[in-house]
């Protein structure tokens, strides 16, 4: 094995370390068994699947605002709530039938992290599904309900933008947060 062989090793270790530390700990709690046989096993079976599995090795950013990422979840939770009683309030309204559409979403700020992270968030949210992912051309393609104009798919659009903006303010690198706020800047002019 040469020196720059096992430097990459090292590197690739303590980058999967992370994830694999979450899979020994999916297992455990999968089993709910917190005990030695049981961490192995987990052990194990985490490089097992790391190493069958082989994906792309994902580079965090290494930068978390937690005064966002405060704001982010809490912000998330009334999201929820509030998709949560629109849909129920839809489903409920016999006299309308609630208008679907698919929409595009071309985001600005993301990478394949950022993007799986909006994509997840905005398919937590009831009212919407991510339907396709276009990792190229970073676009992501909704499946909403409750729209009735070109208005309320905007305003859907905008939603969609605004929750990459909170989770790169909360999450991004730091490339990703400066031009977030070089953009606001040229707004706000």
């Amino acid at each position: 094995m040469s020196p720059d062989t096992t430097r990459h090793f090292w590197r690739d270790l303590g980058v999967q370390l992370p994830f694999l530390a979450w899979l020994v700990v999916l297992w455990m709690l999968l089993w709910a068994q917190f005990t030695l046989l049981s961490f192995v096993t987990g052990l194990i079976v985490a490089v097992f699947v790391t190493r069958v599995f082989r994906l792309p090795t994902v580079e965090l950013s290494g930068r978390v605002n937690l005064w966002f990422a405060v704001i982010l979840g809490v912000q998330f939770l009334f999201a929820v709530v509030r998709g949560a009683l629109v849909v129920a309030m839809q489903v409920l309204d016999l006299r309308r039938h609630p208008g679907t559409a698919i929409i595009a979403v071309p985001l600005r700020y993301s990478d394949d992290l950022m993007m799986t992270h909006v994509s997840v968030a905005s398919s937590l949210i009831p009212g919407s599904l991510v339907v396709e992912a276009d990792r190229d051309r970073r676009i992501l393609y909704l499946h909403v309900i409750g729209v009735r104009s070109m208005a309320d798919v905007e305003k859907q659009r905008e939603g969609v933008l605004r929750w990459e903006k909170r989770i790169v303010r909360a999450l991004g690198a730091p490339a990703q947060y400066r031009a977030l706020r070089a953009d606001e800047r040229k707004a706000d002019r």
